[in-house]
């Protein structure tokens, strides 16, 4: 999962400085370099498991846009992810991968993990925005 969340971060930073006539191959060089503000949360949400699954895509939705699916571990269980604006401004891509898990007939589990790359100045934007995202899927 590290990887392809590297590859992804480097990708959006790059987009952004081409956005803004900055070299957007040199900055994908340098993203993959920089370190990465990892937080993840679990939460228990009394809804099963399709509910769940709809809450938790319908929050990302709304925060951000969804990414390229990431293949699925087995049965009972689902992953989604997007990528979020995160830190000063919302400038900075976060990217979130929530599991869903089947936990009984009317229960399922989420794992909320966002990472994010950090410059000098640090942010925290992986840990912020996993902390409003879990607010958000917490009735």
């Amino acid at each position: 999962m590290d990887d392809h969340e590297d590859r992804i971060l480097a990708d959006e930073l790059a987009s952004l400085a081409a956005a803004v006539g900055a070299g957007g191959g040199l900055t994908r060089f340098v993203a993959r370099l920089m370190r990465k503000n990892v937080h993840e949360i679990d939460l228990a949400v009394a809804l099963p498991f399709d509910d769940a699954v709809e809450r938790v895509a319908s929050v990302l939705e709304r925060a951000g846009r969804r990414v390229d699916p990431v293949p699925e571990s087995g049965e009972g269980q689902r992953t989604i992810r997007a990528v979020v604006g995160g830190g000063a401004g919302g400038m900075n891509p976060v990217v979130v991968t929530a599991r869903v898990t089947k936990d009984g007939a009317f229960d399922a589990q989420i794992r909320l993990r966002a990472a994010a790359k950090e410059g000098l100045i640090r942010q925290r934007a992986g840990e912020r925005t996993a902390t409003r995202l879990a607010a958000l899927l917490t009735p």
